[in-house]
């Protein structure tokens, strides 16, 4: 990740910030590094400004909030691919949970929320629906790290938005947002958020959650490294991960929570929520949904991830195989799923 001492500026109501069919799951078809707040078209790279030397002004004088507003880091808008499925409908997901995750000195609360959010063009009433996002904190800022879909239908969608906020003294904060939007004209409308609820830490974690968490080759964003340190997370998944982070540098994007219950647009409980999948963006720096991607690394680490136990791997390509599968929603990310 590009460090950048200075905080961001927000333009929240511009909707920019300067400085989230579903994952098959039956048969039937302390945070650790953070990924790079970048989406798979590229990372802008931010230098802070030059810094001239001006004379005092008496009447502007310094702001006494000086000292944790230089703390929070500058973030970038998160951006789509230009091979990602339908990439407006992602935008309207993620510019709604980056006006309500970001806010200035003295823009905390649900009802300085509610007025970003209808700045930004959504209905006011979602912010209510923000949970752990509207913190009591005197400001803040939020990096998306990925958006990927939970599903793409032709009405409806889901739209997983991973992110990190960033508080004055606190930079592991974050969650993974499930935002639920419908098609409309002229584009499509929010109708849910549905923030991750990983659940309290485990007294105690078994050996495989505990490499996990340690290794340099897996990289969990805030929901999904809360997940595995809840203990909710099965053995094969927690295994798999290992065998493949032997062979590959993985980024996860979603485990448990922030996903969907059901497999998106039916009624089949998705393996997801039963702590036996997980989702993979980014293999070897290379993010799956990138065009300049090559297709044999991502074709490798699906043959890989079933050879490591998993009944149901799916990804941008259909591979051989009674385990694979491809459809709009995995063009984006390998997901990784297991039965028992």
């Amino acid at each position: 990740m590009t460090e950048v001492t200075r905080r961001g500026v927000l333009a929240i109501g511009a909707g920019v910030v300067l400085g989230v069919a579903g994952c098959t799951s039956s048969r039937s078809a302390g945070a650790r590094s953070t990924p790079s707040p970048t989406s798979a078209a590229g990372t802008p790279s931010l230098s802070p400004s030059p810094t001239a030397t001006l004379a005092p002004t008496p009447s502007a004088p310094p702001s006494t909030h000086a000292s944790s507003a230089a703390a929070l880091p500058a973030v970038i808008a998160w951006q789509p691919s230009s091979n990602d499925i339908q990439p407006q409908v992602k935008l309207r997901a993620v510019r709604l949970i980056e006006a309500l995750g970001s806010w200035p000195v003295g823009g905390s609360g649900l009802a300085a929320a509610r007025e970003r959010a209808a700045a930004a063009g959504y209905d006011p009433a979602l912010a209510a629906q923000a949970g752990g996002l509207l913190s009591g904190a005197e400001e803040a800022a939020l990096q998306v790290l990925e958006a990927q879909y939970g599903g793409i239908l032709s009405d409806s969608s889901s739209v997983l938005v991973v992110c990190r906020q960033y508080t004055p003294g606190n930079d592991t904060g974050g969650t993974t947002v499930d935002v639920r939007l419908v098609s409309a004209q002229p584009q499509w409308q929010v109708t849910a958020l549905h923030p991750a609820q990983p659940g309290p830490p485990a007294a105690a974690l078994g050996a495989a959650a505990r490499a996990v968490l340690a290794s340099d080759a897996i990289t969990l964003p805030p929901a999904a490294h809360a997940d595995v340190l809840s203990g909710n997370i099965h053995d094969s998944a927690l295994n798999a991960m290992l065998t493949l982070s032997r062979s590959h540098r993985i980024e996860l994007s979603v485990v448990r929570s922030g996903h969907p219950i059901y497999v998106f647009g039916t009624n089949r409980p998705s393996d997801h929520p039963k702590g036996r999948a997980f989702d993979v963006w980014r293999i070897d720096g290379h993010a799956v949904v990138d065009p300049a991607t090559p297709r044999a690394l991502t074709e490798a680490f699906m043959r890989a991830a079933a050879a490591a136990g998993s009944y149901n791997v799916g990804g941008p390509w259909q591979l051989s195989g009674a385990a694979f599968f491809s459809d709009d929603t995995h063009h984006d990310h390998v997901h990784v799923g297991f039965d028992f």
